[in-house]
């Protein structure tokens, strides 16, 4: 299974870093694209939610909730989103499918880690305009910044764990913006490529307790502090030939300028409450803080955006009917449901940008007691058709594998 893993982790590591084009939001212009969630399918159907300690489940959110694993697990996660993009002037539908994460928790004693592999965040867009005056403008942008994580959790007593990850950040976003002019021959194109590299650190902690009898309480804490990214811009403008039905052929361009700009990927955090019988039931609600005020684009040259404090408000649980039903699988099934509510801290042409999504899934045993298929939906609303900008309505279909087994057993007989 370990040599299975192994195959499998550099196959996704391929597919991630190459062209896969992870968003078809036009929000994704600003900074270094639409930051895409960091947590599994399980945490996404309960609307982010990651306070729950779980023995069988890999949260990459909360590093402190390795140390309460019980087996080695492997886990992968896809979505499939359809997108209505609404316009004062147009509507447009999107459709995209993609890898969403890679990860493997081990537990130790008193203690666990993992490691993986995810997107961080995504650039992908396509607009064409034409004024009145029959000035063509079409902007392209693909992408994104990919994030290699390691994350350790120890538990310090039976209620208190607290938990650290490394994670490395690196990528390439390209951008493309056309202009044609009627009557005359050639058009102006501006490639822009920014490679882009940094590390950052997230650090946790999560207390358990008995409420009484069947119930226990949870609270958490997750930090992200303050980090940057490198990015090494380059520009090429030239002039080209022109068509609606072909690629741009450049015809002269002029010198490349390169320079680096250092971008600040602001700090973050999460305070987490939660209620619920062990194998049963759960019920959490966490609120994020991030001071996106802080944070800053590619180049110096977009200005029609403000980044303000971003907050983020999630709700949701799980319930599983029978967790130990033999002859009733459907008493086993885990059913996820939650809701989330997010200022993204972003004010584009004086509207604040804002994303709010409901969720529900079922968590499906497979084969022995341990390993489960996740499947759910989301569906949400992004964004304003107010002042020229565009209203996003997605529906994201989420599937996700959970492997589990026991590894680096003492053998008693050979």
């Amino acid at each position: 299974m370990i040599k299975n893993i192994s195959v499998s982790f550099f196959l996704l590591f391929s597919i991630i870093t190459s062209a896969q084009q992870g968003t078809s939001s036009p929000y994704s212009f600003y900074g270094i694209g639409e930051v895409r969630f960091r947590g599994t399918v399980e945490n996404r159907l309960m609307g982010g939610v990651s306070m729950f300690p779980d023995s069988l489940h890999v949260n990459i959110i909360n590093p402190a909730t390795y140390s309460t694993l019980k087996m080695s697990t492997y886990t992968v996660g896809a979505t499939t989103s359809y997108t209505k993009l609404n316009s004062f002037q147009k509507n447009e539908k999107a459709q995209r499918s993609t890898l969403d994460y890679m990860a493997v928790g081990i537990p130790l004693k008193n203690a666990g880690f993992g490691f993986g592999l995810i997107p961080y965040s995504s650039v992908g867009y396509r607009i064409r305009n034409e004024d009145s005056d029959g000035i063509v403008k079409r902007y392209e942008g693909t992408g994104g910044v990919n994030k290699v994580f390691f994350g350790y959790g120890h538990k310090i007593n039976s209620n208190l764990s607290v938990g650290l990850d490394f994670n490395y950040n690196f990528g390439r976003i390209e951008t493309k913006n056309i202009q044609k002019i009627p009557e005359v021959q050639f058009g102006t194109q501006e490639l822009n490529t920014s490679d882009l590299s940094g590390f950052n650190v997230n650090v946790s902690a999560i207390y358990q307790r008995k409420f009484n009898e069947k119930l226990n309480v949870f609270g958490s804490v997750i930090y992200t502090p303050e980090s940057k990214l490198q990015s090494r811009n380059s520009r090429i403008i030239s002039s080209v030939l022109y068509s609606d039905f072909y690629d741009p052929q450049d015809v002269d361009q002029l010198d490349e300028i390169r320079n680096t700009y250092t971008i600040k990927l602001p700090s973050k955090i999460t305070f987490g409450l939660g209620i619920g019988q062990n194998k049963k039931w759960m019920l959490g609600s966490e609120v994020t803080f991030q001071q996106s005020s802080r944070f800053g684009n590619r180049t110096d040259d977009i200005s029609n955006v403000i980044y303000r404090d971003a907050v983020k408000y999630s709700l949701g649980g799980y319930f599983i009917p029978d967790a130990s039903a033999f002859s009733n699988y459907l008493k086993k099934i885990t059913y996820r449901g939650g809701f989330r509510y997010e200022k993204t801290g972003m004010t584009i042409n004086n509207q604040d940008l804002k994303d709010y999504a409901l969720s529900a899934g079922l968590g499906l045993p497979l084969g022995g007691a341990f390993s489960n298929l996740n499947i759910g939906v989301e569906y949400g609303r992004r964004g304003t058709a107010k002042a020229l900008l565009v209203e996003e309505n997605y529906t994201n279909l989420l599937l996700s594998l959970s492997l589990n087994d026991r590894w680096f057993i003492k053998r008693k007989y050979d």
